[in-house]
């Protein structure tokens, strides 16, 4: 399994299509498997003009692209694995300049891969639920302009957040920072008697009402924290996200903005394990 962090690693490990192929096989697959057709269990042999594996034992073929962004892709497997191992290597994200400079591609194609690659990472975790103790913010993303700053600022996008303590992150694109449309994530997300902190808004207070522990800091008052009373790891989240959008996307439209969020979730839900996140993505296909 691909454990290092190194381009060297990379290529040494993926050095072809076919080094490429055969190791999505077995994360796919398995390196032996009851036959789909004749179910006698054992090993498929490569065919070596197509990008599929034969049954010793009947000839059925198996085509573990098939299913994948990659199946009908005319770009090389091995340049979507690169862009995978980019995409789970850096800390802020990967352009799709960025792509179409290391990948050799034109700009439309490495515009494609990086939104598929997005889409799987945000697809890979589902929605666990978030127990323990959980933070819950809001932040607004758009770039800096005049005006009122922070909620009700003008032509931003509200995103909002829920972080379990030493654990996963869920985040989404909402209409706006209303009960309405903040209230039904907490209660599809965080099971009831679970601890909640967050600040003085007001469409939280009905959260004690709903059968939660809640908390919270009056960041009014300049009041962030009280105890373990805190939004501070959601708030370091954000900061990340908007530093990343800044100087790596310059822009992200609200169209596209659930695929980041998506993409910097994977990221932060495998800060433990780095080391996995390659073989994560590439399983997740």
């Amino acid at each position: 399994m691909f454990n290092g962090p190194t381009i060297q690693d990379f290529f040494k490990q993926f050095p072809t299509d076919d080094a490429c192929l055969d190791y999505l096989m077995q994360l796919r697959h398995g390196e032996t498997l009851d036959c789909p057709k004749c179910g006698k269990h054992g090993k498929f042999a490569r065919i070596k003009k197509e990008k599929a594996y034969s049954c010793a034992w009947c000839g059925h073929h198996i085509h573990p692209m098939v299913g994948t962004p990659f199946h009908k892709s005319h770009s090389p497997l091995q340049k979507w694995f690169y862009a995978m191992y980019l995409f789970t290597t850096t800390r802020h994200g990967v352009p799709a300049k960025e792509l179409q400079r290391q990948l050799g591609v034109s700009y439309p194609t490495a515009f494609r891969m990086a939104h598929l690659i997005r889409d799987y990472m945000g697809a890979v975790d589902g929605e666990p639920p978030l127990t323990g103790h959980v933070e819950i913010d809001e932040t607004y993303v758009g770039g800096k302009r005049s005006g009122k700053r922070g909620r009700g600022a003008a032509g931003k996008t509200v995103v909002f957040g829920i972080l379990e303590r030493e654990g996963e992150i869920y985040t989404s694109v909402v209409p706006n920072a209303s009960g309405k449309s903040l209230i039904p994530h907490i209660e599809a997300q965080v099971p009831k008697g679970t601890r909640i902190s967050s600040d003085e808004w007001m469409p939280y207070r009905v959260l004690t009402a709903l059968g939660y522990e809640h908390t919270t800091v009056d960041h009014g008052c300049k009041q962030w924290a009280d105890g373990d009373t805190h939004v501070n790891t959601l708030e370091a989240f954000w900061s990340m996200l908007k530093r990343s959008i800044r100087g790596t996307h310059i822009h992200v439209s609200r169209h596209h903005l659930p695929k980041y969020l998506g993409e910097f979730e994977f990221r932060y839900n495998r800060r433990k394990r780095p080391e996995t996140m390659f073989a994560d993505l590439v399983a997740s296909l």
